[in-house]
C-alpha cells in the first residue's frame, strides 16, 4: 500500500502538466502501475537465490530507467492509437513512448525513493545510484510494515487524486480544455 501511495504522490503533477485530464488519468495509472514492480525481485531471489536479493537490482535507477524504456516501447507499440482516440490532445508514436516512459520512470522511482525512507536496519541495503556510486542510501524515517502509516497515506493520496481529478471536469462535465 506503500509504495501505491508514493507512486501517487509522485503522479500527482500529472494533473497540472501539459495533458488533458484523460491523458493525466493515464499518466497516474502507468506509475501507479509500476510503483511496486521493484519488489520483483522478491519473487525471482526465489527461483535464483544465491543471484538476485531484495532491495538489488531492481532498486536502481539503472534498472527503472531500462525497464521504463521496455515498458515504454510496448506501451507504444500496442496502445498509441487508442491512446490518441482517447484523450483531446495528440499522441503519435514518439509521444506515446516519452509519455509512457516518463510515467513508468516516475512510478518506479517513487518505490525506490520510499524504499530509501524505511526499514535500512531490518532489510538489506538500498544502493539506487549502483553502479556509479556504492553504498547505501537509506534513511530510517518510517517503518515500512506500519499499517496506519500505509492505510493514512494511501487514503489520502486517493482522496487528493479524486479532488484533483473532479476539480479537472467543471460541474458542466467538460474538461479544462474546453471539449465535453
Amino acid at each position: 500500500m506503500g509504495h501505491l501511495a508514493m507512486g501517487l504522490l509522485w503522479a500527482l503533477p500529472a494533473w497540472w502538466l501539459l495533458w488533458d485530464e484523460h491523458a493525466s488519468a493515464l499518466f497516474v495509472a502507468l506509475a501507479v502501475l509500476m510503483a511496486p514492480f521493484p519488489d520483483v525481485d522478491k519473487y525471482v531471489a526465489m527461483a535464483f537465490p544465491n543471484a538476485v536479493h531484495h532491495h538489488g537490482v531492481t532498486h536502481t535507477v539503472v534498472f527503472i530507467a531500462a525497464i521504463s524504456v521496455v515498458a515504454g516501447a510496448l506501451v507504444t507499440a500496442a496502445f498509441t492509437d487508442r491512446i490518441d482516440g482517447w484523450t483531446a490532445q495528440r499522441f503519435d508514436g514518439r509521444r506515446t513512448f516519452l509519455f509512457a516512459t516518463a510515467a513508468f520512470a516516475v512510478g518506479g522511482l517513487s518505490h525506490v525513493f520510499a524504499d530509501m525512507l524505511s526499514a535500512p536496519d531490518i532489510s538489506t541495503p538500498i544502493e539506487p545510484l549502483w553502479p556509479f556510486v556504492d553504498g547505501s542510501w537509506g534513511i530510517d524515517v518510517l517503518y515500512y510494515d506500519n499499517p496506519w502509516w500505509n492505510v493514512g497515506f494511501l487514503s489520502l493520496m486517493v482522496v487528493v487524486h479524486l479532488v484533483v481529478a473532479y476539480s479537472a471536469f467543471d460541474v458542466r462535465g467538460s474538461s479544462r480544455t474546453g471539449e465535453a
